[in-house]
C-alpha cells in the first residue's frame, strides 16, 4: 500500500460521520458550575488526533488521541455533568472517558442533534481504529510519523527529515548509515524522497529477516506456501492438530493477493498477516471466550476483586468517584467495595473514613454499578459493604439498592428450601449479591427467625485490625458500636461476613455462606504455614483478602500466594498500575474475561493433599519444560519523549506460580533500537504446577544509572500458551493495548 494514501483510506472519504469530525465545531467544555467555556474541536487529517481552538487565544492545541478514549457516554452520566448542569440539557451533554487516570472531558453541544452526531462520529472512528489489523495499525502509525517528520508538508522527505523520522519511530542510526539508506531510495537523485521512493523506503524499513527465514523454509510451491505447505507448518512448528481444511480457511481469511488466493497459495504478506491475527498470537484463541464449566459452586472460582473501588488515587486525600466503579467493572471486576458512612441530608456517602478523600453519594454509586456491571461480563457482581452507617441511613442504603437494582438484587436463596452450598455463576447471571453482616442465620429465611448472636457492630476489616494502633484510634473516635438495620441485614444471602477464629472453628461452627475477610499479612502467613488447611477451608467457603491499611498510597500486594491457597476474592487496588495488577489482569485474561476462573480440580476437593509449599506428589504435579526463544520486537513506543531518546530494549520473562515455579530471566539489551530489535535469545523454565502458573513478558528500556523504564508487558496463563512461532501483543502500564507494539517468540512445551 502507498503510505501517502493510508490516511484517506483510513478516514473512508465520503463518510458523513467522519467528515463531520474533520470539519469540527464549537462545544461547551464544562469543568464546574462557574467554569464553562466554548472550544472549537476538530479531528486532524491523521484521523487520530483531536485538536481544540481557544476562543481567547485563537490557537489550536493538541487535545487527545482517539486511541486514548475508553468510551463516549451520551447524556449527563459523569459526576461532573450531573453536578454542574441541569436536567433540561441532558440530551445536549456527553462525556469522553479516557484510559488511565486522565480526567473525563465533559462537553455540551448547542443541540441534542449535534450531541448525537458527536457521539456517533466519535464511536465510529473508535470502532474503525479498533478493527484495524496489525499491519494497518503499523502502516497508520508509520504514516503519522512521516507526516510529523515532513516539516514543510511537501509530501517529500529530505535527508534531515528522514533522520527525524527514524528518531520518531525509535531507531538511532549514524549519519553514514542514514545517508546510505537515503541514497539507496533516492532513485531520482533529486535530494529528496517522494511517492514510490518513500514506499521503497518503507519496504526496507519494515523488512523482517526472521519472517523471510521461516517462510522460505515452507514456501515450497513456486516460491509460495500451498495449503499443504501451510498445513506442514501448522503441524510441525505450531504443534496444532490442524487439517487441510484449516489451512484453506487461513488462506481464504488472511491472504491479501487475490490471484494467490484463487490458487490457494499464501504469499509472505499473507503469512505475516496470519501471524499477527488471533490464530498466530501467544494466547490460545479458544480461551478468549467462555470455555470453562460455569455450573460449579460460586466458591470454586477465582473472582476478580477490587479494594477501595471508589478511589481514583491514594487513600489519604485522593478523589472518590463513581467513575472508578465503572472502570473496574469494565475491566471485568466482579467484587467491588463500598465504604459507607453517614452523610448530610440523610443520604449515606462513600469515602475512605477518617481521611481527606472526597465523598460520593451511595445512591449515585449504586446507579453507576447497575449501569456498568454487565457490560464486560454477564456473571454475578458482589457488593462488599464496609458499613459504618447509623441504622437510619442503613435503611436508606437498603431502599436505594432495592429501588435501583430491582429484581437483579438477590434477596433470598435460590430454590424453596435451605441450600447446602453455593449456586453457580451460571445460575447467578446478571445478579447482584450483597456481602456484609447479617442478624440471623440464613436458615431463618425458611422458618422462624433466630438471631445469630451478631449485632453487626463492626466491619471485618476493623475486627482484623484490632491489634493495630491506628485502628484503636479509629474505634475511640467511632465510640459506641453500630447496630445493624434489619432491612439491610436481610439482603445478605450467600456472603455473610463473620470473624475468623481458625480453620477448625469455621469447619465446626460456620455455614457455607459465612465468610471471613483477611488482611494480606494474616492471609500470607496462613498461606505459607497452613496452605493445605486454607485450601480445604476454601473448598467449602469463600475468603476475601484485602491490602494492609498501611498501604496509604494504594499500592498492592502479590496475589499469587493467595490464589495458590485457593482464596477466591483476592482484592487489589485497581486504580494502581503495577506488576501485581498486571498479574491479576493475566489471571482473568481468559474465559471470556468474565472475572471468574475455575480453580483446578485439586483445589475443589475436600480430600486434596495439595500444598503449594511442600509440593508432594499428586495430580497437581505435571512437570513441564518451557523452551522459549525471544526472537524480536516490533514498534516499541518511546518511554522518554525527548527527540534524541531511543529505547535500549531488553525483555524479561517471569514465571508466577507456586514457589518451585517462580523464576525470571532476561535478554541483553539492544542499544538504540526500539523499532525492530532482535535477540534470538533462548530460555528454559521448569514448571511443576502448570495449572497455577502465569507467564509474564516484560519489555524495559535499559538504564545503566537508574532503574530500567517500563515499556510494555503481557501476562498469560501457562495453560493458555500456544506453541510455535507467536506474536505477543504488549499492554501499557494501565493494561491497555500498545498499537503495533509486540514481541515475536518461539514456544515449545514438553513433558519433563
Amino acid at each position: 500500500l502507498s503510505l501517502l494514501l493510508t490516511a484517506s483510506l483510513y478516514c473512508m472519504e465520503g463518510d458523513t460521520d467522519l467528515q463531520f469530525l474533520l470539519v469540527g465545531g464549537d462545544l461547551l467544555k464544562v469543568r464546574s458550575s462557574s467554569w464553562k467555556k466554548t472550544r472549537f474541536y476538530k479531528l486532524q487529517e491523521d484521523c487520530q488526533t483531536m485538536w481544540h481552538e481557544s476562543k481567547k487565544t485563537f490557537k489550536f492545541k493538541q487535545t487527545f488521541s482517539i486511541k486514548d478514549i475508553s468510551a463516549v457516554r451520551a447524556g449527563r452520566q459523569s459526576e461532573g455533568l450531573r453536578k454542574n448542569t441541569e436536567e433540561p440539557v441532558e440530551g445536549r451533554c456527553f462525556s469522553i472517558i479516557f484510559k488511565g487516570r486522565r480526567k473525563n472531558l465533559d462537553l455540551m453541544a448547542s443541540s441534542e442533534e449535534e450531541a448525537k452526531q458527536w457521539v456517533t462520529s466519535l464511536e465510529k472512528i473508535m470502532s474503525n481504529m479498533e478493527n484495524l489489523n496489525s499491519q494497518q495499525k503499523t502502516e497508520h502509525w508509520i504514516f503519522n510519523c512521516l507526516r510529523k517528520a515532513d516539516k514543510n508538508s511537501d509530501n517529500k522527505l529530505s535527508l534531515k527529515e528522514l533522520k527525524d523520522f527514524l528518531h520518531q519511530i525509535n531507531i538511532e542510526v549514524d549519519d553514514q548509515y542514514a545517508e546510505k539508506l537515503f541514497q539507496e531510495c533516492d532513485q531520482s537523485k533529486c535530494g529528496h524522497l517522494a511517492g514510490d521512493e518513500i514506499e521503497h523506503f518503507y519496504s526496507l524499513l519494515t523488512h523482517r529477516q526472521e519472517i523471510d527465514t521461516i517462510y522460505g523454509e515452507y514456501a515450497k510451491t513456486m516460491g509460495f506456501m500451498s495449503a499443504e505447505n501451510l498445513l506442514e507448518f501448522l503441524i510441525k512448528e505450531q504443534r496444532e492438530e490442524a487439517t487441510l481444511a484449516d489451512a484453506h480457511r487461513l488462506i481464504n481469511k488472511y491472504e491479501l493477493d487475490d490471484k494467490a488466493k484463487e490458487k490457494q497459495l499464501m504469499t509472505q504478506d499473507g503469512f505475516l498477516m496470519y501471524l499477527h491475527m488471533p490464530e498466530g498470537l501467544v494466547l490460545n484463541p479458544t480461551h478468549k471466550a467462555v470455555h470453562q464449566d460455569m455450573s460449579q459452586p460460586l466458591n470454586h472460582y477465582f473472582i476478580s476483586s477490587s479494594h477501595n473501588t471508589y478511589l481514583m488515587e491514594d487513600q489519604l486525600k485522593g478523589p472518590s468517584s463513581t467513575e472508578a466503579y465503572a472502570r473496574a467493572l469494565i475491566k471485568g471486576c466482579r467484587c467491588v467495595e463500598l465504604d459507607c458512612w453517614d452523610g448530610s441530608d440523610g443520604e449515606p456517602v462513600i469515602y475512605h473514613g477518617y481521611t481527606l478523600t472526597s465523598k460520593i453519594l451511595f445512591k449515585d454509586t449504586i446507579k453507576a454499578i447497575k449501569e456498568y456491571a454487565f457490560k464486560t461480563s454477564d456473571y454475578p457482581v458482589i457488593l462488599s459493604l464496609e458499613n459504618h452507617c447509623s441504622v437510619e441511613q442503613q435503611r436508606v442504603m437498603a431502599q436505594h439498592m432495592s429501588s435501583i437494582l430491582g429484581s437483579a438484587l438477590l434477596t433470598s436463596p435460590l430454590g424453596d428450601q435451605m441450600p447446602t452450598g453455593f449456586p453457580s455463576p451460571e445460575e447467578l447471571k446478571e445478579r447482584f449479591l450483597v456481602k456484609g453482616k447479617r442478624l440471623t442465620k440464613l436458615e431463618a429465611c425458611f422458618g422462624p427467625e433466630e438471631t445469630a448472636g451478631d449485632d453487626g457492630s463492626l466491619t471485618e476489616e476493623e475486627e482484623d485490625d484490632k491489634e493495630e494502633e491506628e485502628e484503636e484510634k479509629k474505634k475511640a473516635t467511632e465510640g459506641k458500636k453500630l447496630k445493624l438495620a434489619k432491612e439491610l441485614s436481610d439482603m445478605v444471602i450467600y456472603c455473610k461476613s463473620v470473624h475468623f477464629n481458625g480453620f477448625q472453628d469455621a469447619k465446626d461452627n460456620l455455614g457455607f455462606y459465612e465468610m471471613s475477610s483477611f488482611k494480606e499479612r494474616k492471609a500470607m502467613a496462613l498461606a505459607e504455614e497452613s496452605a493445605n488447611s486454607y485450601i480445604h477451608h476454601n473448598v467449602d467457603k469463600l475468603s476475601r483478602i484485602y491490602p494492609a491499611g498501611t498501604r496509604t498510597d494504594s499500592s498492592n500486594y502479590n496475589p499469587v500466594p493467595l490464589w495458590n491457597a485457593g482464596c477466591q476474592i483476592v482484592s487489589l487496588n485497581f486504580q494502581t498500575s503495577c506488576n501485581d495488577m498486571d498479574v491479576n489482569q493475566g489471571r482473568f485474561l481468559t474465559n471470556g474475561k468474565t472475572g471468574y476462573v475455575l480453580k483446578p480440580a485439586y483445589m475443589r476437593d475436600l480430600g486434596s493433599e495439595f500444598d503449594p509449599i511442600t509440593l508432594t506428589a499428586g495430580p497437581w504435579l505435571q512437570h513441564k519444560t518451557l523452551h522459549l526463544m525471544i526472537i524480536s520486537a516490533q514498534q516499541l513506543p518511546k518511554v522518554n519523549q525527548k527527540k534524541t531518546s531511543i529505547v535500549d530494549a531488553l525483555v524479561k520473562v517471569e514465571i508466577h506460580g507456586v514457589p518451585a515455579d517462580t523464576a525470571d530471566k532476561e535478554t541483553p539489551y539492544i542499544g538504540n533500537n526500539g523499532f525492530n530489535p532482535m535477540w534470538n535469545e533462548n530460555f528454559k523454565f521448569d514448571v511443576y504446577v502448570p495449572e497455577l502458573a502465569l507467564v509474564r513478558f516484560v519489555v524495559e528500556d535499559h538504564d545503566s544509572v537508574t532503574d530500567n523504564d517500563f515499556v510494555g508487558q503481557f501476562t498469560v496463563p501457562f495453560t493458555s500458551l500456544q506453541m510455535g512461532y507467536r506474536h505477543v501483543p504488549l499492554l501499557n502500564k494501565e493494561g491497555d493495548p500498545l498499537p503495533s507494539a509486540g514481541l515475536f517468540v518461539h514456544i515449545m512445551i514438553m513433558d519433563a
